[in-house]
């Protein structure tokens, strides 16, 4: 993730056990906070050095006026701000915060909904067309929940179905879709049924794993038997609208 990313216009009121701190992220070079009550009130403008760590997070540091410094990680993952200050009188203070932003940012800056298409893309063509079955233990929460009612509950169980895959399944994947923790998948697999079969699959992703999924499977009519004359499915359709 590159700097570029840094959510610069948000504003954000930050809860931590003590105070409330209103920050503006002004630019990737300079920050305004405001502390309204108690013995640390005040409002400043300071310079920052901002450094991008991967997966919506972002170190944040400066030092203030009266010589204080401080460090940040803003994970907008979770709203969550781990805070590291050193006081003027040598006064070492962490603490975490939560987040509610009162602004949106200029720029886009949830970086989930890419993340997430990718694991879903790695687990299906990782389980249906390598029929990898130790890519469960890797990619599924180890509570995951499965709503198909044709497959038992649980990881051992998707493990032991993939293991257990004839060769002549074949997954397609399609159109992906992610809207925050949750991500739709469109494909086709074959060999899954005596027909090839469309399907949308549905994933909750949960710290960075596949936590939940719900199906949905047709039979694929061929375009010439659909009254549209249209296909349920087109291989190129990811890349259409990506």
């Amino acid at each position: 993730m590159s700097l570029d990313r840094f959510p610069v216009g948000l504003e954000m009121d930050v809860s931590y056990p003590e105070f409330q701190v209103s920050l503006t992220l002004l630019s990737t070079t300079r920050l305004k906070f405001e502390i309204k009550e108690g013995p640390l009130a005040r409002t400043e403008v300071v310079d920052i050095h901002v450094l991008p760590l991967g997966n919506s997070l972002f170190a944040v540091s400066w030092q203030e006026k009266d010589g204080a410094t401080v460090a940040n990680i803003q994970d907008y993952d979770r709203c969550l701000v781990h805070s590291f200050a050193t006081l003027p009188d040598g006064t070492l203070l962490r603490m975490t915060g939560t987040f509610a932003i009162t602004r949106p940012s200029d720029v886009a800056f949830d970086d989930r909904p890419r993340r997430n298409k990718a694991l879903v893309l790695e687990a299906m063509t990782a389980l249906f067309q390598r029929r990898d079955a130790s890519a469960v233990e890797r990619l599924y929460a180890r509570d995951y929940i499965q709503h198909n009612p044709g497959i038992p509950q649980g990881r051992a169980a998707l493990q032991a179905l993939v293991a257990g895959l004839s060769e002549a399944v074949h997954y397609e994947p399609g159109l992906v879709i992610a809207e925050g923790d949750l991500v739709a998948i469109h494909g086709r697999i074959h060999g899954w049924a005596d027909r090839p079969q469309v399907v949308i699959d549905l994933f909750r992703i949960e710290g960075g794993k596949l936590a939940e999924h719900w199906d949905v499977l047709q039979d694929e009519v061929p375009a010439s038997g659909a009254r549209a004359g249209i296909p349920m499915f087109d291989p190129g359709e990811g890349s259409r609208f990506q």
